[in-house]
Formats: structure tokens, C-alpha cells, sequence
């Protein structure tokens, strides 16, 4: 009786464990830290690529929702654990785009009816001989 129920129990753990992923959120929201713009960016987890609505008015209207579709670096990544950071400062119109997996980070704003992003880069705790206490910079657009 013990062992059926031990079984039941187990199964049912195992099946819920295995549902979990398909329950996962596949997008994480973050609003634009610059206080007097009512900006909200959307990422793809997996993807990494970076969307941005706002709130216009419109007269004769209660307003509408202006988005911004990925541009230059805002499309598609390769496969990561991707998501947004605001930072605090309160003039910022743009926030980072991180992969969790490899540590890069990119900005991402509103250009020209776009959101574009910079080129991920990463930072290792490496020092260089000679260098001081500055990090060595990694990733795409170092020399």
C-alpha cells in the first residue's frame, strides 16, 4: 500500500516537474528607467530579440500604443537565457539587454522608430600585465 502510494506520488512529481517548462513565461518585461517617458521594453528569453511600446496621445482619443519592432541588433540572437536590466538613472532612455548563459551585455534604445541594440560584449575579472586594475574588455567590437 506504502509503495503504491510512494509511486503515485512520484509520478506525480516527476509529471509536474516536466510541465513546468511549457507554464515558463517566454517574455520578461521592463520599463525605461527615464522618468518622464512611459516606455516599456519586451524581450524574447530565448531569442534575445528586443521590442518597445509607449503611450501616445491622440486627440479625440483616451490615446494609443505606439511599438517599436526590432532594428540593428535588436533581432534575434543566438539561442541564450536572455533579459533586460534597467539601470537607475533617471535621464536613461534605454536599458541592457544580458544573456544570463554567457554574460554579454548589450544597450538597447528607441532610434529612429526602431529599438536598436549595441554589440554584445563581456567583461573578464582578467587583468592585463600592465594594465593596472582595468578589466580586460572581450566580445565583438574590441580591437
Amino acid at each position: 500500500m506504502f509503495r503504491r502510494i510512494f509511486i503515485r506520488a512520484l509520478a506525480a512529481g516527476l509529471l509536474s516537474a516536466s510541465a513546468a517548462p511549457v507554464f515558463a513565461s517566454a517574455f520578461d518585461f521592463v520599463p525605461a528607467p527615464q522618468t518622464d517617458l512611459n516606455r516599456v521594453y519586451r524581450i524574447d528569453k530565448v531569442t534575445g530579440a528586443v521590442s518597445s511600446c509607449q503611450y501616445g496621445l491622440k486627440e479625440g482619443t483616451v490615446g494609443i500604443t505606439l511599438c517599436f519592432g526590432p532594428g540593428e541588433g535588436a533581432k534575434a540572437q543566438d539561442p541564450g537565457d536572455y533579459g533586460l536590466i534597467a539601470s537607475r538613472h533617471e535621464r536613461e532612455g534605454g536599458v541592457f539587454r544580458v544573456n544570463y548563459r554567457t554574460g554579454e551585455m548589450s544597450v538597447c534604445y528607441v532610434f529612429e522608430e526602431q529599438v536598436v541594440c549595441t554589440p554584445p560584449e563581456t567583461v573578464t575579472a582578467t587583468v592585463a600585465e600592465g594594465e593596472g586594475d582595468t578589466p580586460q574588455v572581450t566580445g565583438s567590437t574590441s580591437d
